[in-house]
């Protein structure tokens, strides 16, 4: 049932999306929700991150957002994804319809994914960034960059990040951290690499308030 509403919902902030303005500046942002068992907790978080965008994207912005689970690369996982109207109205209940999409996504979320597909993730955000053809392109990660794969899934090949920033958002900490600390910087590494190797740029951002200047 989740899924079918979803999909209304989706439907019809593309419905709205029609007669966009020429915006020389556009941004295409699609924000990765890991959903895993780890990172539960921390959904409220992303709702918060969701609402502050939405208060920043002008005409012509466009904004996603999607679901990391255990097979991440595939359609359903978008929750929503809309581009901003021209027109301030039509604009506006984008905006809400986004947001209520989003926090419906977030109410029927009663337990976490068994695994997490970050990089079925980004590579399904890569193709929406792209697809719009905005002039600044970002993934923003909301996840505590620990990928657990089902066995049957290949993952570990280049990916192609060029023209994309992607932005680690609210890399929380794993109790296995507490442990060796090093963990957390590996993680982030390793991510970095991955994405700087295919031609992207890398941020970590764990403060809100930092996330306006990383957008820029």
């Amino acid at each position: 049932m989740r899924a079918h509403w979803l999909w209304i919902t989706a439907a019809a902030v593309l419905s709205l999306a029609g007669c966009t303005g020429g915006n020389p500046n556009s941004k295409a942002i699609m924000l990765l929700v890991d959903t895993s068992g780890t990172y539960a907790t921390e959904f409220i978080q992303a709702q918060r991150i969701v609402n502050y965008l939405l208060g920043t994207l002008e005409s012509g912005d466009s904004f996603g957002v999607a679901e990391i689970n255990s097979e991440s690369f595939t359609e359903k996982n978008i929750v929503v994804r809309a581009t901003f109207d021209s027109r301030p109205t039509t604009a506006n209940a984008q905006k809400r319809s986004v947001l209520e999409a989003t926090q419906k996504f977030v109410d029927s979320l009663s337990k976490g994914s068994v695994n997490t597909d970050i990089t079925g993730g980004l590579l399904q955000a890569l193709e929406y960034v792209r697809e719009v053809k905005a002039n600044r392109k970002y993934v923003l990660l909301f996840s505590d960059l620990q990928e657990d794969l089902q066995k049957k899934q290949i993952r570990d090949f280049p990916i192609d990040f060029n023209g994309v920033q992607v932005i680690a958002v609210n890399v929380t900490k794993l109790r296995t951290d507490n442990i060796d600390p090093r963990e957390y910087q590996v993680r982030q590494e390793q991510w970095k690499q991955r994405v700087e190797t295919g031609g992207g740029q890398w941020q970590v951002v764990n403060d809100l308030e930092r996330l306006q200047s990383a957008l820029l």
